[in-house]
């Protein structure tokens, strides 16, 4: 996820519910006089079409390199994928829905976009080298497959059991024999890279199953995400573009791949931590070499290196893409330094490799070829972080830092450094971001009056919303939509239901997601322009598509979310204090709420007596506290049931629940107040 493949846990738990992607495609065949879409798109205008034609001036489109890279090896090809959720039937992965991605970019969709959507498109099983296969667009991260001694080895297993499910057996069909799966590698913590685990290996084989995962993979998984799971989740279907259907005034490509499928997850726990580079170990015959790249794409990831196939395997460190050092739908800001120096000791220890293959996209073969790349990548993080800290000695805010900020020629050519994915400009605020925080300097901005009532005021000293509107429509016509969308957000958040100004706002962002190169911000901008024309439309969730992940992470992880539930004005006065005993695990918390604050604190699982005048102590099993706090099951025919144990006041523990805030399907708005 991320990521997703920077796509995390958290987002998983809410976003796997989101079914409903596999929409039928936009296409110019539908194209009304009043609109071009049934969405109702604006056409591109002269502006954003003169733009477009530009950027075939500008890049170096004549360089096939990457089409006969992206089809070497082709082993076999899938024919109409498309892959359903389990339980409900609806669509997660239509590559179908793509075919219309043929010929010349339209006018729609920035051309360079354009290129890597048809690079992304072809679902199939690959060659990489004699020993290692890829399955790639099958799902948003590419699967890798190498075979051992006794089995197969699969390194970042799906996002989903149902893409799984599909990749199997289109395996079986075309590669695999009847050995099993010995072992599972998971590159790093997004869970794009391991949430279809259960699709390859039933529980039945988990003994001779050999997982590796990074230091910390678990920890990472569940937590990197989970406080902000929610708010996470709303701000993802922006970036992922979950409104939108596949097609010129819609959806082309995230860049890293196709779309993202929201499905069924699931994980193995690891039995194997790798924690320092230079590691080896012999995994089913074959010997691996690790590279710990935690704190770079993922918090918790690594490399590794095949020497006796001379083959580097670069997880998400190295892309064929500008990665985001921030992702849009939220997360850490990423160490781009770091993330430069690890390049370099891929380059300086394994750059002789006869290939580099990745957990998305296509491989690199030849060691001029992959010097290049590596060089090219390296420096792509190096500059933006360089020079973004450049530009803050000089006095400059991150606003001007990212309309200022340019790649050097030779890097801007290279399609491998283009902001597919990530951008030069949010990149670079994200640089500022982690060194220097929120606040540019300017007195001004350190509490600003929040927006609706920002916004009433500039509309008020403008001359009214009429005013406004007229002239954000002469700007509109010379092409300034950036400016359009800036002046006319002050007019919808001053008035939201006003129809002429969320029409022509959404008209603006039409333009700016037309002309977008990355495919996030493309998603950003034609979900705005969907959301300002047709309201929120996002479906409600499904918790329950993800308890297999859920139940795997610590305990204490949820306490922490329960904690930033709590309701202050409804908690406010209370003092309480209560024991969790869970019965299938052997631990048992103590929570107090004071002051609408909780705490928690592990306490040992046989505890004499009542030692901290705890008035309720509930006994219950983790799958039914997992349960609880999905919304699975009904909380009040519980706590007066059968199934849990509760010694001491329930009016106290019903207290404690009715502290915790309601908030829904989190569906918060966006674009207008």
């Amino acid at each position: 996820m991320n990521h997703l493949s920077e796509i995390t846990i958290l987002t998983l738990i809410i976003l796997t519910s989101l079914i409903g992607c596999g929409q039928e495609p936009e296409s110019i065949a539908n194209i009304s006089e009043s609109s071009v879409s049934d969405a109702g798109n604006s056409a591109p205008t002269q502006h954003t079409i003169e733009k477009n034609k530009a950027v075939l001036d500008a890049l170096p489109f004549s360089d096939t390199r990457d089409f006969e890279e992206a089809e070497r090896g082709l082993i076999a090809k899938a024919t109409n994928l498309v892959v359903k959720h389990k339980s409900t039937g609806d669509t997660l992965w239509d590559i179908p829905a793509y075919d219309f991605i043929k010929g010349e970019a339209p006018d729609s969709v920035n051309p360079s976009l354009w290129r890597q959507a048809k690079l992304n498109g072809t679902p199939g099983l690959y060659k990489v080298k004699q020993g290692i296969w890829q399955l790639r667009n099958f799902d948003l991260a590419t699967l890798s497959v190498i075979e051992g001694e006794r089995g197969w080895i699969l390194v970042d297993p799906s996002t989903t059991i149902e893409t799984g499910a599909a990749s199997l057996a289109f395996l079986k069909k075309h590669l695999f024999d009847d050995k099993p799966v010995s072992a599972i590698l998971y590159t790093h913590s997004h869970a794009d890279h391991f949430g279809g685990v259960r699709a390859y290996v039933d529980e039945g084989h988990d003994e001779k199953l050999q997982v590796v995962a990074p230091e910390g993979f678990m920890e990472e998984a569940a937590s990197e995400n989970i406080l902000l799971g929610p708010a996470m989740t709303r701000r993802a279907g922006y970036q992922y573009g979950l409104a939108l259907k596949p097609g010129v005034y819609g959806n082309i490509d995230l860049g890293l791949g196709k779309s993202l499928p929201f499905g069924t997850t699931s994980v193995i726990e690891p039995n194997t931590i790798i924690r320092e580079t230079g590691e080896e170990h012999l995994i089913d015959g074959v010997r691996f070499i690790f590279q710990i790249a935690s704190g770079t794409e993922a918090p918790s990831e690594f490399t590794f290196y095949l020497p006796e196939h001379n083959a580097f395997c670069g997880a998400e460190v190295i892309s064929r893409t500008m990665h985001n050092i921030y992702t849009l739908r939220g997360a850490k800001v990423r160490d781009a330094l770091l993330w430069s120096k690890v390049i370099d000791s891929i380059l300086q220890d394994y750059g002789h490799s006869d290939v580099i293959f990745n957990s998305h996209h296509w491989p690199v073969w030849g060691t001029e070829r992959i010097t290049e790349y590596l060089e090219s990548q390296r420096d792509t993080y190096k500059f933006i972080h360089d020079q973004t800290i450049h530009m803050v000695l000089a006095g400059m805010t991150p606003k001007e830092i990212s309309h200022s900020i340019k790649l050097p020629e030779n890097l801007a050519n290279k399609f491998y450094s283009r902001g597919y994915y990530g951008t030069l400009q949010h990149n670079a605020k994200a640089v500022y971001q982690r060194y220097v925080g929120w606040y540019d300097g300017n007195p001004a901005n350190l509490h600003p009056i929040p927006p609706a009532k920002s916004g009433a005021r500039y509309i008020e000293l403008m001359g009214g919303i009429e005013t406004v509107i007229e002239k954000a429509q002469t700007y509109y016509d010379n092409g300034e939509y950036e400016w359009v969308a800036e002046l006319l957000n002050h007019a919808v958040f001053s008035q939201p239901d006003h129809t002429a100004a969320k029409e022509l706002l959404a008209k603006a962002y039409d333009q700016l997601g037309y002309q977008a190169e990355s495919g996030p911000w493309r998603s950003e901008y034609l979900t705005a322009a969907h959301e300002l024309r047709h309201g929120i439309t996002a479906p409600p969730t499904r918790t329950i598509d993800a308890l297999g992940v859920i139940s795997m992470a610590p305990t204490d992880t949820f306490l922490e979310t329960i904690a930033v539930n709590i309701d202050a004005e409804k908690a406010d006065g209370k003092e309480l204090t209560l024991n969790f005993v869970f019965t299938d695990t052997k631990e048992r918390f103590l929570i107090t709420l004071r002051n609408s604050v909780m705490h928690h604190y592990l306490k040992p699982y046989k505890q004499e007596g009542n030692p901290n005048n705890a008035t309720v102590t509930v006994s219950l099993t983790k799958e039914m506290f997992l349960n609880m706090i999905v919304g699975a099951v009904d909380m009040q025919a519980i706590l007066f049931g059968d199934e849990l144990s509760i010694d001491g006041s329930k009016l106290d523990l019903l207290s404690f629940f009715a502290s915790l805030s309601q908030s829904g399907n989190n569906n918060f708005p966006i674009v207008t107040p």
